[in-house]
């Protein structure tokens, strides 16, 4: 059995990109392919140039041409080349020539892999910086049936092709050394991707590990470790626990977003959901098959309690793939940001879903002290686009009235603003909400969950307890409040 780790071990730490290239070229075992479409094939020629590519490159090419890349790689159905699936294809078609052209007879020893790279450059009018996807499916025993693969898209920020070229070259060497001498630590691969690169000039935005060597990674928290990184700003995965691209997922959708600590998520996030969703579809601008539901998370909920703890982020995240929900982790603290960003992959219509907590915090100038403009700018920025706030009630605690849009109290400085918001009709109340569960709040259920009390189940969606007592999620005792609840 073949191992690359049991090999020239003293080059463990060299740093350089050419170290990494020879290392791989003089490994006997490791051979393989490259594919690069887009921006000519920069990462193959690390390897060339280190030497000893003889042993390593079974074959390098670019199929620039698209009638070229569809006459290999077949049609895709949107039409696009710079995708996720047109990767993939490049993947298993470079993979399956080469079982089908190497004798495993006469090369029993032999590691392979097929890397590949469909990516566009910054255009001539430099309207559109570029971006790309790439990835490598490989093996580290030969006798393995199912290949190990990584996956990630990247978007660039210099402003010339030439650089962006070679920042993806260097990407390449990476995720190549990464993944053959790094496979035990994913969270370390995530990190040496910006070996010899400024993370000013690459965002890193999605990430997903399969394979059996990466049977225990959860790609959940490789998509936190690319926030709490700072390789990107936001980051999405769906019920079934794998990354997603957001521009991918949002791209001219109508979005509605609701944002909590959902620690746990209770039946009032499901009413929230619920109720707005009804209203949100409704409106003229809308249509319903075109529209994705949000559950987002900011990077300082997770923070909370001080330090992110991943067990906890990972609790909220199994309630709500359990229930079949999309969910964002993003760094928007202010509400105006997250729309700036769904703002950059839609025009159509963008909803909130908020309780009056979250509302009174909008129109708290102490949010926008940073901007130059103040809250007039932020403002601008979160109701210029084509968005609506819809506003679940809550009761006060001390008076027993319920508040809405109509006599919520903000700061009398910015009562004249939001009335003018109000009547324009960007906050619309939530009418028919469950009066029944009004009273309860996720921090309240977290710490009856904490302290084995009673009388927690009833106010949780269907199913939910049960999955929090079999897998004993919240189990720890540090607790706090959370500004979201």
């Amino acid at each position: 059995m073949a191992s690359v780790l049991n090999k020239d071990s003293v080059f463990e730490n060299i740093p350089s990109i050419k170290s990494k290239t020879l290392r791989i070229n003089l490994n006997p075992d490791i051979y393989g392919t490259f594919s690069e479409i887009g921006a000519g094939q920069e990462t193959s020629a690390h390897f060339f140039r280190s030497g000893g590519a003889s042993g390593t490159i079974a074959k390098a090419m670019s199929a620039y041409d698209k009638d070229f890349s569809d006459a290999i790689y077949g049609i895709e159905e949107d039409g696009r080349y710079v995708t996720q699936s047109r990767l993939k294809k490049m993947l298993s078609h470079e993979m399956t020539n080469m079982e089908d052209r190497i004798s495993r007879k006469k090369h029993p020893e032999r590691l392979f892999f097929s890397y590949a790279n469909t990516v566009a450059t910054i255009d001539f009018s430099k309207r559109y910086k570029g971006h790309g996807w790439l990835g490598i499916r490989y093996q580290l025993d030969p006798t393995q049936k199912e290949y190990d693969e990584i996956i990630l898209h990247v978007r660039f920020k210099q402003n010339e092709a030439r650089l962006q070229q070679e920042t993806l070259g260097i990407l390449g060497v990476n995720l190549i050394y990464g993944a053959f001498y790094k496979h035990d630590q994913p969270r370390k691969i995530l990190k040496y991707l910006y070996d010899h690169l400024d993370k000013d000039t690459l965002e890193v935005d999605m990430i997903n590990f399969s394979g059996p060597n990466f049977k225990n990674v959860d790609n959940r928290l490789m998509s936190l470790q690319l926030i709490k990184n700072n390789m990107t700003d936001a980051v999405m995965f769906g019920p079934d626990g794998n990354n997603l691209l957001p521009a991918a997922i949002l791209y001219k959708k109508n979005i509605l977003a609701l944002r909590g600590s959902f620690r746990p998520v209770t039946k009032v996030n499901m009413d929230m959901l619920k109720k707005s969703y009804d209203i949100f579809v409704r409106e003229p601008s809308v249509e319903e098959e075109n529209t994705i539901v949000i559950f987002e998370i900011t990077l300082s909920n997770l923070k909370a309690s001080g330090e992110i703890d991943e067990q906890d982020f990972m609790d909220r995240a199994e309630l709500l793939c359990s229930l079949g929900h999309t969910v964002m982790i993003s760094k928007f603290q202010e509400y105006f940001k997250l729309v700036e960003y769904f703002s950059n992959y839609t025009k159509a219509k963008i909803g909130l879903t908020m309780g009056v907590n979250n509302l009174v915090d909008i129109f708290d100038e102490k949010y926008y002290r940073h901007l130059s403009g103040g809250i007039l700018e932020a403002f601008g920025k979160l109701f210029f686009k084509d968005l609506k706030v819809y506003l679940y009630p809550m009761k006060n605690e001390d008076t027993g009235q319920i508040m809405t849009s109509n006599n919520v109290k903000v700061h009398p400085r910015m009562k004249e603003l939001y009335k003018f918001f109000k009547y324009n009709g960007k906050v619309m109340d939530i009418i028919d909400y469950d009066p029944d569960i009004l009273h309860v709040f996720s921090r309240d259920v977290l710490k009856k969950i904490i302290n084995n009390e009673d009388g927690w189940e009833e106010v949780l969606p269907e199913g939910i307890a049960e999955i929090i007592k079999t897998k004993r999620l919240f189990s720890r005792k540090e607790i706090s409040s959370s500004p979201d609840e």
